[in-house]
């Protein structure tokens, strides 16, 4: 693929992906405020920019197996501990942002868990075999994520885990 078309499409990518998460975040506002109509209008268009996304993704050469994929989540988690995060936390604190220190430290604490998670997950795919999983809870405060029965309180944010999300 030539270059200019490989960055045009990795730009559309990154844009599909954007509003594809913005238009589930608008759903559950507007599922919140009584809009249940409106909710699925932004899902159902939050799903076709997925799809133009998981498109751009294919054409890129963003997806493999499943044991590619799971090393691909463990290094992008990696980045995002060891530079990404801290970098923008430091970033924040020194402009005195307290709201983006705090949004920045949440996701860095969850990514350490998601990270493991991945590099435990691809041990199994490796032998062939699916994981063993129980119920996964994720505080909708910070993202930190668990499995089997949860702490009482999120140990990141203080959260309660009665307000947690069960997948």
């Amino acid at each position: 693929m030539k270059e200019m078309t490989r960055r045009a499409l990795s730009d559309a990518f990154v844009g599909e992906s954007m509003a594809h998460m913005k238009y589930i975040i608008y759903s559950d506002i507007a599922r919140k405020e009584g809009y249940s109509n409106v909710a699925r209008l932004f899902e159902a268009i939050a799903y076709a920019e997925r799809v133009h996304a998981g498109n751009h993704a294919k054409l890129l050469g963003l997806l493999g197996k499943t044991v590619d994929n799971l090393q691909a989540g463990e290094e992008g988690e990696s980045f995002e501990i060891e530079e990404m995060y801290p970098v923008y936390k430091n970033t924040a604190k020194l402009q005195s942002e307290k709201a983006a220190e705090l949004s920045n430290h949440y996701a860095l604490e969850a990514e350490k868990i998601h990270q493991a998670m991945y590099e435990r997950s691809k041990e199994d795919v490796v032998k062939g075999k699916d994981i063993k999983l129980e119920k996964v809870y994720v505080c909708p405060v910070c993202g930190y994520t668990h499995q089997g029965v949860p702490p009482e309180k999120c140990p990141v944010c203080n959260a309660s885990s009665k307000i947690f999300k069960k997948f």
